[in-house]
């Protein structure tokens, strides 16, 4: 039997199990763009704030263990207010026991379905994304988001050579100008 997953919006009580994702996925080179020592309450609770005062958060728990979560997303919009029309520092990430299991087109998917549904005071969404995370980038620009450049030796690699981050953006057809 295939297993169901939901997503639902993250709150303030998810800042642990948050913690706990973000640190599996930080354990694998080129998970996260954190080190597992960075990840820590105040980093977590501070994203999650962010996210549910003007913007967005989505979990996946595990349907066996609603402790666990399996995957995360979240975006925000940023300051000053001529960004009110953006959400950005999109983060996503994916338990690696469940990668390649849809959890994270499925979040992906429930994100912008609900910024085209309810949030017309979006116009795009911005993520970046490491030069050599090749599938990554195809996957996001599958679901719509285009490259928009490139920052040039961004991402120190800790092995003596610097990569690109690649920066991307997805467009709501849905924007209303005067909602915002």
């Amino acid at each position: 039997m295939k297993t169901i997953y939901m997503p639902r919006f993250a709150d303030i009580s998810d800042v642990e199990g948050i913690m706990s994702l973000y640190k599996a996925v930080a354990r694998n080179a080129g998970g996260i763009a954190r080190e597992v020592g960075e990840i820590t309450p105040d980093y977590v609770r501070g994203n999650l704030e962010k996210s549910c005062e003007n913007g967005i958060c989505l979990v996946v728990e595990n349907p066996v263990n609603d402790r666990q979560l399996l995957g995360e997303i979240h975006c925000y919009k940023l300051q000053p207010t001529v960004f009110n029309h953006i959400l950005s520092e999109l983060t996503i990430v994916v338990h690696p026991d469940v990668q390649q299991k849809g959890i994270g087109k499925l979040l992906f998917s429930s994100l912008l379905k609900h910024i085209e549904e309810v949030r017309n005071d979006i116009l795009r969404v911005e993520l970046i994304v490491r030069e050599s995370n090749t599938r990554a980038q195809a996957f996001y620009q599958q679901i719509g988001f285009k490259q928009e450049g490139r920052f040039e030796k961004r991402i120190d690699t800790k092995s003596g050579s610097f990569e690109a981050d690649i920066p991307m953006a997805w467009f709501n057809a849905n924007f209303d100008r005067k909602s915002f």
